[in-house]
């Protein structure tokens, strides 16, 4: 891989373990449009490396990601934005890289993991949080649609009906729920987040590849299917949720520090 391609995320080995870490920690690593952009090719660059066998993401500095930086939320609400169809072509690749990418991919969440940051925790293989740990998806709160693949995800892992509860509040959940409700693998100490995985990792790279490469393959089929007919149309939704007042309502409470005031419009 070619490192220096990068600068919003960031890189380390540890023998065929390569973690990639979310690297915007002033910013408790929300995804800018750099980092959007970067994490639409870093999985299919991580799959074709040579020298790893297995993928650990994670975020800098005790946060694992944020979801949207709110400047970008901001220029958006303000009609200062790219065409939708860019953001979207980004979107599609950063999912579908996860589901395609044949190696084993460990989700690290030593932070709270929200909005996109959720989904793409939820995405990886593996989920391992440390127990301080909160998942949410309030794309509502802000007027949006949770279409980056958040309600393609939770109904697959705890249902409809929690997912549900979960999607059309916004509201979070501990990592230690989380776990008791299989959204995600495992729930450790935040201590002990580090070795926990390390040595999960280092099982995983000690495994016979091909076999859990091609497991994985085949298990993911069903994922990709579902992602493969639906995900544009929740992108779609989502785009069109950008141009209404409530989208606007919610960036202007946020930045006033108010409750917003819907209207449904």
């Amino acid at each position: 891989m070619k490192f220096e391609h990068y600068e919003a995320l960031a890189f380390e080995r540890d023998g065929r373990v390569l973690t990639i870490r979310m690297n915007r920690p002033d910013d408790l690593n929300a995804i800018s449009p750099a980092l959007h952009e970067e994490m639409a090719r870093v999985f299919f660059d991580a799959a074709d490396d040579p020298d790893s066998d297995v993928i650990i993401l994670t975020g800098s500095r005790g946060a694992f990601c944020a979801g949207g930086d709110f400047d970008w939320l901001e220029d958006q609400a303000a009609g200062r934005r790219e065409p939708f169809v860019n953001e979207a072509k980004s979107m599609r690749r950063i999912v579908m890289g996860l589901l395609d990418c044949a190696k084993p991919v460990i989700a690290k969440v030593n932070g709270d993991a929200i909005g996109f940051g959720a989904s793409i925790a939820l995405l990886c293989d593996i989920v391992i949080a440390a127990d301080h740990v909160r998942f949410a998806d309030p794309h509502v709160k802000l007027g949006l649609v949770a279409g980056d693949g958040g309600a393609l995800i939770w109904p697959q892992l705890i249902g409809f009906g929690k997912a549900k509860h979960y999607l059309l509040t916004g509201d979070a959940i501990g990592a230690v729920e989380a776990e008791r409700c299989n959204l995600i693998s495992f729930v450790v100490p935040a201590a002990e987040l580090d070795d926990y995985v390390a040595k999960y990792a280092g099982r995983l790279a000690r495994g016979a590849q091909s076999a859990i490469r091609y497991t994985k393959s085949v298990t993911n089929i069903a994922l990709r299917q579902l992602f493969s007919s639906v995900f544009e149309a929740g992108v779609a939704y989502e785009g069109l949720a950008t141009y209404t007042a409530d989208f606007g309502e919610a960036v202007s409470a946020i930045r006033e520090k108010r409750h917003p005031s819907f209207k449904g419009r």
